[in-house]
This record gives structure tokens, sequence and C-alpha cells, in this order.
């Protein structure tokens, strides 16, 4: 004998299966919807706009013309081409067919030496152009104005280490211009440097072991010893023994 269904059974049923569909009605809208997503995301990737953008290949560094004057790279690197792109050094470079000559923007013995001739000092240790030209000779032209002594003096103590760093950067045009820097400011301080050429000899002893130095070192300390007088002879002899006189 079959037993008849409570009216409250079937009721329940319906509920639970119309739960059922629900569910698996809602579950087939999530992966539809996460499968357009992909789709999309797909087509993205691959599109004509994407595809259009250029990647970067190593020769474009070599190319000047590939490069955005904008970006990273042509920030200034260093506190000296800062102070120059921002016309903080009063002076530019004029190319010349020849040889090139700096342009000051007013006669440069109207110009005070603290800070200019330390930044020009500090210039000497860049490897670009034209920072390269422009600290050299600008430290150069700056020493020869009429009160050079005066103005150059007080800024011994401060000029020294920034010398001394040229002459200990590895590279050797650095190196270079740290002699000539040096020999252009004895001629003008005199025995006045003696009190601080220790400072700077061990860096010229180091390099004279290499044989292409030899010739320029000796040459600036012979010149050190012109202008300092016989003073400074006693200090060369006693960081570099082997210096030989300019009265031998």
């Amino acid at each position: 004998m079959q037993k008849s269904e409570c009216p409250g059974g079937a009721q329940l049923r319906n509920r639970v299966t119309g739960n059922c569909d629900q569910k698996t009605s809602s579950s087939a809208q999530i992966k539809h919807r996460a499968t357009v997503q992909r789709s999309k995301s797909s087509l993205s990737t691959s599109s004509p706009e994407s595809a259009r953008k250029p990647h970067p290949r190593p020769s474009d560094k070599l190319n000047p013309k590939t490069i955005n004057p904008f970006g990273e790279q042509s920030r200034a690197s260093s506190a000296f081409a800062a102070i120059y792109s921002k016309g903080g050094i009063p002076c530019r470079l004029v190319h010349g067919s020849v040889k090139h000559r700096l342009q000051w923007e007013c006669p440069p013995e109207n110009l005070p030496f603290d800070p200019l001739l330390i930044t020009l000092a500090e210039g000497l240790r860049e490897t670009k152009h034209p920072y390269t030209f422009v600290s050299k000779e600008g430290f150069r032209e700056l020493l020869l104005v009429k009160g050079a002594f005066e103005k150059a003096m007080p800024l011994l103590p401060r000029l020294i280490p920034v010398l001394k760093a040229a002459l200990v950067h590895l590279d050797d045009e650095v190196f270079e211009r740290g002699l000539n820097a040096l020999v252009q400011l004895s001629s003008i301080v005199g025995p006045s440097l003696n009190d601080h050429l220790k400072h700077l000899l061990t860096s010229l002893s180091k390099r004279l072991m290499d044989k292409k130095f030899k010739e320029p070192i000796t040459s600036t300390l012979q010149k050190l010893e012109q202008h300092g007088g016989s003073a400074s002879l006693i200090i060369i002899k006693s960081k570099i023994p082997t210096y030989c006189s300019i009265g031998c």
C-alpha cells in the first residue's frame, strides 16, 4: 500500500530544487563573467596599439637621436653639472672653428672667488663635455685676474681637498687636469701653498710609479719648488725622496 505524500513535503522539495537552480545559475554567471574578463585581457595585450609600442634596443643607447632629452639619462649627474645647467657658472662655452673659448657674463675680475673658484675646482673631476672644458678653463682664467692672490688665499683650506680629489681620481685626464690646476694655483699663491703641500704629495708619489706620468709629475714638482722656494723642496723630499731638485 503506497503512502500518500504530505502536502508540505512537496512544497519543501520545490523550494530546495529552486534554491539549487538559483545557485547553479549564479555559478554559471560568475564563470561567464570570468571568461569574458580573461578574453578582454587577452585582447588588450594583443591589440595593435600594444603591438606598436616600441621595445628598447641595445643600439638605442648608442644613437643620440633615440635618447629622450627629458629622460633619466639626461639629468645632471653631478653637482657641477647641475650648477652649470642652472646658470650657476657665469660663463658659457663658445665653439670655435679651431678651438673653444669661454664667454663670461661679466669681467672675471668682478666675480667673487667664493664659491666660484671652488666650484670650478670641483668640476675638474668631470668626464663629460662641456663640463671638462668649462671647469679647467674657467679655473685657469679666474686665477689670471688682477687681485687673484688676495682672493684665492683665504680659500686654500677648502681648495686643497678638492684638488686632492682630482689627483686621486682613477681617470687619467682628470688626474692631468688636477696637475695643471695645482701648478696654476701655486704660481699665484707661491709659498703660501707649502703649508698644504704634504696633503697632495702622497697621491703624486703613487702615480709616479706609472711611467706615463713620471715626466708630467716631475715637471709639476719642479714648478712647485720654483714657486714655493727652498721650504717646498724640504717638504717634497720628505714625501718623495727620489725627487731631483731643479738646482741639481
